[in-house]
């Protein structure tokens, strides 16, 4: 029956044969899928997965078992793509779907649609379910702005800390990515670079256990801290467009976590002020000119 009607809602659409069909998938609640998502999946001669075990059982729930698979991930896709591209020189229609969510945004099939583009094949994009959207559309960001969508960060060390500082110097709304098991340290280091911007946290976006919180950053580490299953699942972060005149920074010693004040104090007993500014700032991640400024601040004569 969701088939008929899938065919019934966009069955006068154009279908071309050697045509690539790019398709967003739910990310987490299947009702999110699109009748149009549907009527591609079952008119196509083979469908590219992410992962062909998550891939067929999408394909089974809605009745589209025993389409020819094609594995395209991160890990194999120049080569995957070029068998894809064959199926389309020979004038199949193909479609691929990510594991989760639109393709090609943070996820594989960037690859396989700039080569389809080359080869001179038509891509049809079918838009539908995305997580990143999907968060800004509930974070109440009112800057007329846009938004600066930057995924995952580097994993850990300098990289991720250099990356961070620059997309916090950023005046637009930022839209990050991370796994369950660095978003303990992403909104600790929110909270030392950035203490005063709001950051929209959402977290298992569509799912069952489904939580949104807006909060200023530096709140942030104490919500997450406050229930063991707030830090699982998939996580989306939204930080709020900069106030105006502000860095969104820790710049000013009122802005300094206590965290911070608290290491550079133990500091200050044992070691020159300098050596202990240098050293409050590798464990905080504060910025030197904050704690410096503190300290001259509350320097006992």
């Amino acid at each position: 029956m969701l088939l008929r009607a899938a065919a019934a809602a966009a069955g006068h659409q154009r279908f071309e044969p050697g045509a690539l069909y790019v398709v967003a998938t739910p990310i987490g609640n299947l009702a999110d899928i699109t009748l149009r998502a549907l009527h591609v999946l079952a008119r196509v001669d083979a469908v590219a997965c992410e992962d062909t075990r998550v891939g067929g059982a999408l394909l089974a729930h809605f009745g589209l078992a025993g389409k020819p698979l094609v594995a395209l991930h991160a890990h194999n896709e120049h080569g995957a793509s070029a068998a894809v591209l064959d199926r389309l020189a020979r004038g199949e229609s193909v479609a691929f779907i990510s594991d989760a969510g639109t393709p090609a945004v943070s996820d594989p099939g960037a690859v396989l649609v700039a080569a389809a583009v080359a080869a001179g094949h038509r891509v049809v994009p079918l838009p539908g379910a995305s997580s990143a959207l999907a968060a800004l559309s509930a974070a109440g960001e009112t800057s007329a702005a846009g938004f600066r969508f930057a995924g995952f960060l580097p994993a850990k060390g300098a990289e991720r800390r250099s990356r961070l500082r620059s997309l916090l110097a950023d005046e637009t709304p930022l839209v990050l990515f991370e796994a369950p098991h660095r978003i303990e340290a992403l909104v600790d280091e929110l909270a030392a670079e950035a203490p005063g911007r709001r950051v929209t946290l959402a977290r298992e976006l569509t799912k069952q256990f489904e939580s949104i919180v807006t909060a200023a950053a530096a709140d942030m580490p104490a919500w997450l801290a406050g229930d063991a299953h707030r830090k699982r699942g998939e996580f989306v972060l939204v930080l709020h467009a900069r106030p105006p005149g502000g860095s969104g920074a820790a710049s000013s010693e009122g802005e300094l976590t206590a965290a911070a004040k608290h290491a550079l104090a133990v500091l200050q007993r044992e070691l020159p002020l300098k050596q202990a500014v240098a050293l409050a700032a590798e464990i905080s991640s504060a910025p030197r000119k904050a704690l410096y400024a503190w300290a001259l601040a509350n320097r006992r004569e």
